[in-house]
């Protein structure tokens, strides 16, 4: 099987001309057909010879994932995508149209081995890490799909974004220099891998940085997600003040609302402590409930964000989107899983 030219990088590109006997600066001619001309086969590559084209088309594939399922919200317009990988495995996507423009959600490996509790992308596991093509592919997908240019990208779907690091930062230079996607239009957010923080502070890149919090009681956190017991919250508090203070990027704190469980008085006492003072940001949620597990949506969402403000909390209310479909992380790998073993 030939190797899969889509997701190759400018030095890359370069490289494999350079092998092919050809000058070094038709690399970044492939580099421009492929992210920012989109193009879809080796033939449409108008300015490259026909000997080139064909030594191209003998050495690589240039293919694309498919959408094979796509639900849409009526109401917000909100569009999920389970998309079909080569090898037959699944992930998902999420466009959400914004007044700013066209925001993706995106995914990062197949399956999840964070194993937060409220979240169905960890159901069954880790299959294994996408490779920034496929990451790419997402994108591509979706503005072919929708004949819509996305605009923001937030690398929050299926997956810990920096437990596959390297791809990972693949996928957002190529998306910066190819697609035309800011850096300040990118969002990673992770569950708290204090390693790949430190990692991410050395890249000299503008994109935001989103951790899941969702508690401020270190135990509370552990039980909620498993990989706090590996990163507990104060080493994470200080690799996050010891990001901000080497990028000068403000970090968003993300910190779902459930019921019972991290929406009491003790949780705003908890939050007004860690936060106050800092150039952070806290982002409320509300919960996406997931069937089969006991983690219901918090009502004192409302009562929450006005308690944090009147202590000069900087905080937000995230706006719930796709509602009637499942919007979830996960959710919709899940269920096809689930209807594929009814069978």
């Amino acid at each position: 099987m030939k190797e899969n030219i889509f997701g190759k990088d400018i030095n890359e590109c370069e490289a494999l001309m350079t092998d092919l006997g050809e000058a070094k600066y038709r690399g970044k001619q492939l580099y421009q057909w492929l992210y920012e001309k989109k193009c879809e086969k080796f033939s449409e590559m108008s300015n490259f010879s026909s000997s080139l084209r064909a030594k191209l088309s003998d050495r690589y594939d240039l293919i694309h994932a498919r959408i094979e399922t796509k639900q849409e919200d009526r109401h917000d317009g909100t569009k999920k995508y389970l998309i079909a990988l080569s090898d037959g495995e699944y992930i998902e996507a999420v466009l959400m149209q914004y007044e700013h423009g066209a925001s993706l959600c995106v995914s990062t490996q197949v399956g999840c081995n964070m194993g937060c509790k409220f979240c169905a992308s960890t159901k069954g596991g880790k299959v294994r890490d996408l490779c920034a093509g496929e990451i790419l592919d997402q994108i591509y997908l979706a503005e072919k799909e929708e004949e819509v240019r996305i605009s923001n990208v937030v690398i929050m779907g299926i997956g810990e974004p920096l437990e596959n690091y390297d791809e990972v930062i693949k996928f957002i230079r190529i998306a910066n220099t190819g697609f035309g996607i800011g850096q300040r239009k990118i969002s990673l957010s992770t569950c708290g891998i204090i390693p790949g923080i430190e990692a991410l502070a050395e890249e000299n890149l503008q994109i935001n940085l989103a951790i899941s919090l969702h508690s401020v009681f270190s135990e509370r956190r552990k039980r909620l997600m498993p990989i706090a017991n590996r990163y507990d919250l104060e080493p994470l508090m200080d690799a996050c003040k010891a990001y901000f203070k080497k990028t000068g990027r403000r970090i968003t704190y993300e910190y779902a609302l459930i019921d019972g469980y991290n929406d009491r008085d003790e949780d705003i006492i908890g939050l007004i402590t860690l936060l106050k003072g800092s150039q952070n940001h806290l982002n409320l949620i509300g919960l996406n409930e997931v069937p089969g597990t006991a983690f219901k949506e918090s009502l004192r969402l409302n009562y929450f964000m006005n308690e944090l403000e009147k202590h000069g909390i900087n905080v937000t209310l995230r706006r719930k989107m796709g509602r009637e479909i499942d919007a979830a992380c996960g959710q919709l790998r899940k269920k096809r899983d689930e209807d594929k073993v009814s069978l």
